[in-house]
């Protein structure tokens, strides 16, 4: 087949693929009420690497705060195997047919890290992160970030089903010289990112929504998440809005005499993931950062950090934080209305870090351990 045709024939079908996403996004009938739920089923899904061991933690915490509503039937756990790299790579999908049936069963997740192949360590599987946002239409990846003494207080809405990341794995080789990847923006896709962080704002009392892009150089695609964003921005007068190029937000991050001024971010898929990493490690690192990933039939909350292969290639895992995953359990617990006990989850998280020793090593505590001291202290 002529190269030009072949390329033609690749992107036509991704085209169609997005078209039929577009459609079905028009569809959507909107959030579910989880309220008038006779039953919440929570699904827990360890993913691979630590993360049995850390997401088994943050079960037990959830357990233990939700025991009183998981005795009266109102709530109701699953545990979900077979997200591993190895039960990926045999039957080369980011997520096995019937892991994906058992995750749809549930209303919401708590997921430990999942590990993705690089170029030349395995097959081309895609991230089971981006098929799982996908697949469940997470469209919202919301990550927030605290530091009182420093007066940062950031809420981050990245976009979760647009971008680089939906289409990273359906790139193009032209040839040996040249190599095409695509990205996605529509307009269905932005309103409803948008919509999500202004009103956070609004209902939080929040009085500033930053929008991020690199719309100077990708003026079809980024200039159109931005002119959405500011089209959607006229509905909260209230609010101030501005913008910003992604490279000196990541600037701005660490400028202490203008940082403490920004409240709520807007991006797209990409630069949120880069970003977020950055504002979680002014916190204190990736492994105390939590992460929502919502949708208006799903929603699935994970940590932000990767599964560590190499601590369990070691025997290292039952030493692993935690931290992160109950963070993740306490957005959880927010986002299902339960905000008196994720305050709670919240504070005795906080004594935990303070007062157990995680080293990754036989020379600190288990997770375990410090889930036993945030147990102890709700």
């Amino acid at each position: 087949m002529d190269k030009l045709q072949m390329a033609k024939e690749h992107f036509a079908q991704i085209v169609e693929e997005q078209l039929k996403r577009v459609e079905r996004m028009k569809q959507d009938e909107g959030p579910v009420d989880y309220q008038a739920l006779d039953k919440l089923i929570i699904g827990c899904c360890g993913g691979d690497g630590i993360g049995p061991a850390i997401t088994a933690q943050a079960e037990r915490v959830l357990k233990a705060v939700l025991k009183d509503e998981v005795a009266s039937g109102k709530i109701d756990f699953r545990d979900i195997e077979g997200l591993t790299i190895e039960n990926r790579i045999v039957v080369n999908k980011a997520i096995p047919d019937d892991v994906l049936a058992e995750l749809k069963a549930c209303h919401v997740i708590l997921k430990g890290p999942t590990t993705t192949p690089s170029k030349g360590d395995g097959p081309n599987i895609e991230s089971a992160n981006v098929a799982m946002r996908r697949e469940l239409d997470l469209f919202a990846n919301v990550r927030p970030v605290s530091v009182p003494e420093l007066g940062i207080d950031w809420t981050f809405f990245r976009e979760n089903t647009e971008g680089e990341y939906v289409l990273g794995s359906r790139g193009i080789h032209i040839d040996e010289d040249i190599s095409f990847d695509f990205r996605v923006i529509t307009t269905q896709g932005v309103k409803r990112i948008a919509k999500a962080a202004f009103d956070f704002a609004r209902n939080n009392g929040k009085k500033r929504v930053a929008i991020i892009t690199k719309a100077n150089i990708l003026k079809k695609t980024d200039g159109k998440f931005l002119e959405l964003c500011y089209e959607v921005a006229k509905d909260y007068p209230e609010i101030q809005v501005d913008d910003w190029f992604v490279d000196i937000i990541s600037a701005n991050l660490i400028n202490e005499k203008v940082r403490s001024g920004f409240e709520v971010f807007v991006l797209p898929n990409l630069y949120g993931d880069i970003i977020t990493d950055e504002a979680a490690q002014i916190q204190g690192g990736v492994g105390t950062a939590g992460s929502a990933n919502i949708g208006n039939r799903y929603s699935m909350f994970e940590a932000i950090h990767g599964s560590a292969p190499r601590m369990v290639e070691t025997g290292r895992a039952q030493y692993a934080n935690p931290a992160s995953m109950i963070k993740a359990a306490e957005l959880l617990l927010r986002h299902i209305g339960h905000v008196d006990k994720a305050d709670r989850v919240l504070a005795a998280l906080k004594v935990a870090n303070s007062t157990v020793k995680m080293t990754g090593r036989s020379d600190g505590a288990t997770g375990a351990e410090f889930a036993d001291c945030v147990i102890r202290n709700l």
